[in-house]
Parts: structure tokens; sequence; C-alpha cells
């Protein structure tokens, strides 16, 4: 079995200094968003062994941010930058996943855009639990993390409508919590 967890930036400024949207930096709800879905994964084994983030400065602000609320409690990961993730549709995203058999890890976490992370959510789901499929159907918002596991032994098999949603949280759902 693969565990796959795929967590959105959180939320950000409108415009960056620079102009850039690739430069685009976290707001003040987006620190605290990105924390406390760090400190969610901490609390929710089994934990990501590797951890791909795209390059723009939001998704790897939503990384620091989640990683420091995690870091005394889980085992560190191994993180890649990967610039490929900034703008990536679903198929872009299939690809990167599948890339991950060359490392081999048992859970991947990867932090990046919509609308491809919200597509590739969709896309995947082939089953799971019902109001976690119904809160995903309508949004990927800032910050939120939905978490597949695959029914696999290889990277490689992940497929379209072969995941399983087994959680899926938003900043909002673990205030309500």
């Amino acid at each position: 079995m693969r565990r796959l967890m795929l967590f959105r930036h959180a939320k950000t400024e409108r415009d960056a200094p620079s102009g850039r949207d690739q430069d685009r930096r976290l707001d003040e709800r987006g620190h605290q968003d990105a924390s406390a879905v760090g400190a969610f994964i901490a609390r929710t084994p089994p934990f990501p062994d590797l951890v791909l983030v795209s390059t723009a400065v939001r998704a790897c602000q939503t990384w620091e941010l989640a990683w420091d609320a995690m870091r005394d409690r889980v085992p560190e990961p191994v993180v890649e930058m990967v610039p490929e993730l900034y703008a990536a549709e679903p198929m872009q995203l299939l690809h990167t996943i599948r890339l991950a058999a060359a490392s081999d890890p048992k859970q991947l976490l990867l932090v990046g855009h919509n609308p491809g992370m919200h597509e590739l959510a969709l896309a995947l789901t082939g089953g799971g639990e019902k109001a976690a499929r119904h809160e995903l159907a309508h949004n990927l918002p800032t910050a939120a993390l939905a978490v597949f596991d695959f029914e696999i032994d290889d990277w490689t098999d992940v497929a379209f409508g072969r995941g399983r949603l087994v959680k899926f949280v938003t900043p909002k759902l673990l205030k309500q919590a």
C-alpha cells in the first residue's frame, strides 16, 4: 500500500512586491493555517517519507511552517524542491508522483497549487469516506490536505480512479472539530 498526501499551499498576499506570481508570500492567516495542518499531520500517522514542494515562495513557506509544527513529533522526511509542481496540470502531477518510484517512499506528500491539485484529487478519487468526497468535490481550498491510500506496491501504478480518499482536512474543518 502507498499513501499520497496532496497539500495545497496556504493563503497568500494578493500580489508580490516583485510582481511575479511565484514570489507571493503567505499572509497572516496562511501562516496560522499551514501550522494548523502541520500539527494535524503530526497527530495522524503514518507520516510522509518524501515531501515534494513547489519552488513558489508560498509553497515553500507552507511546508516550512507545517514542518515547524510537526518536527518534534515525526521522523524527518526527505524534502525535494520541484519546479515542475508550479502551475502543474493533473497529468504532470501524476507523472511526478510516478517518478517517486525511484526512491520508493511508502508515504508521499506534495505541496502545490490549484487548479491542478484539486483536479488531480478529483481524478484520483475512486472511493473513500463519503463526507470527505463530498467536501473535496466542492473545493480544495488553501491549506487543504487530501489523503489517499492506494492498494499498490509501486508508485508507477498510481492511476486515476484508483485512490481511496481517507482524509480531507481544511483549516476551517480543523477549527470545527
